[in-house]
């Protein structure tokens, strides 16, 4: 990658691995959550090729279920440990039972509601050469507290670790 003058981006190039680094979550990013209260929230971005067309959904459904099964089967496993309600994991209006609320080709919102007072959604936001997912919990309760500050590491070593695999998987 050629270095650029300081204050500007450097673009990815496509023969370069994907980066993903923890961000502070854009207004636009947390205005789409629907929750009542955001008590935790994080952003990871992920720089990806310019020419990668896919679109949020997309990117969602790569990141989640363009994974092995064993992947998806631990993801759902954790999700059930944390409370999340989830659908289906092959429902049209879900990303592995993660219900789609708002779609469009750049943004979409999904969202779990909790068995034990600890709704989530996940938003993931694409824009020319990067995409953002972003994490919103709800914590409704000191048992829902208490359970997500255990989990929290974990999940922030997770997340980058299936978009940089969803940046390297392409569907035919």
């Amino acid at each position: 990658m050629v270095a650029s003058a300081p204050g500007i981006e450097k673009r990815p190039r496509a023969d370069e691995p994907p980066t993903v680094r923890q961000v502070s979550i854009p207004p636009a990013a947390r205005a789409v959550s629907t929750l009542s209260r955001v008590d935790y929230a994080d952003g990871f971005l992920l720089r990806m090729d310019p020419a990668d067309s896919r679109t949020a959904e997309q990117w969602a459904r790569a990141t989640l279920e363009d994974t092995p099964i064993s992947t998806q089967r631990a993801l759902r496993r954790g999700w059930f440990a944390l409370g999340l309600k989830l659908g289906q994991a092959a429902a049209e209006r879900a990303v592995l039972g993660w219900e789609i609320r708002r779609s469009d080709p750049d943004s979409l919102l999904l969202a779990a509601g909790s068995r034990i007072g600890m709704p989530a959604e996940l938003v993931f936001q694409r824009e020319r050469d990067t995409l953002l997912l972003a994490t919103f919990v709800e914590h409704r309760n000191p048992i829902a507290r208490a359970l997500w500050a255990m989990v929290a590491p974990s999940h922030r070593q997770i997340v980058p670790r299936l978009l940089k695999r969803a940046a390297g998987f392409r569907h035919p």
